[in-house]
């Protein structure tokens, strides 16, 4: 559904077939309702904690097993846990342990936050290059959906990068579809494939951690243990 949802916006952005509309309150609307989006993913960021446990209670609805309580070990860093296999999940600064993919999402919704007034508040607009803002938004998107399965992308850095770039993306695919339109609805379902792209990021990363922890041959791993399931 997210691939479909990528192909979509960049068949709408090439051949718009809406119809535009003079909706006086439509940038104010859209913009408002994509900066909600930001700012419930930046207080994820900021609370890990109640957002796993919001993940957790709906994976154990579906029968999936219990998931790891962040703060519930002393063995995490960066809410991952103290292991080789996830060094390349976390950066360091100074004595601080950060998850580069939180920290790249933080940094991409503060930076789409500041373009979403811009644009939507105060009137900047791309004119004429919005395909080109749909075209790298889609890159941008697409590179965080495709990073726990790309190598290339594994090291802390590029984590960070492409988690930045992901959520820009975003913002940039909103903007250029509001530029090419000017359809209140269709820039809603802009919005809805936004919180749909980070659902689905947050799912893959979820499967790829799994991943890892059951190719690891160590019993003693306190991340198992407070999983409660030895196949996480």
């Amino acid at each position: 559904m997210s691939l479909f949802g990528l192909i979509l916006v960049a068949l709408f952005v090439v051949s718009p077939q809406v119809s535009q509309e003079p909706f006086v309150w439509r940038k104010p609307l859209v913009g408002s309702a994509f900066a909600v989006v930001c700012i419930l993913g930046i207080l994820a960021v900021l609370f890990p904690s109640s957002c796993s446990g919001f993940f957790a209670a709906g994976a154990k609805q579906k029968g999936l097993g219990a998931q790891v309580s962040h703060a519930a070990s002393s063995t995490l860093r960066g809410h991952h846990p103290q292991c080789i296999h996830f060094s390349g999940h976390v950066f360091v600064v100074g004595e601080r342990t950060f998850c580069a993919t939180c920290s790249g999402l933080f940094l991409g919704a503060l930076l789409a936050l500041a373009g979403d007034g811009a644009s939507f508040f105060f009137g900047w607009q791309v004119g004429q290059n919005a395909v080109v803002a749909v075209a790298v938004g889609v890159v941008g998107v697409s590179l965080g959906l495709a990073q726990s399965s790309l190598p290339i992308l594994q090291r802390g850095v590029t984590r960070l990068f492409t988690g930045v770039f992901f959520v820009v993306g975003a913002f940039l695919i909103l903007l250029g579809i509001e530029e090419s339109s000017r359809s209140v609805s269709l820039d809603l379902f802009v919005v809805a494939l936004s919180v749909l792209w980070l659902v689905t990021k947050i799912s893959l990363s979820k499967r790829d951690h799994e991943r890892i922890c059951s190719r690891c041959p160590s019993e003693s791993c306190d991340f198992k243990k407070n999983s409660g399931n030895s196949d996480v």
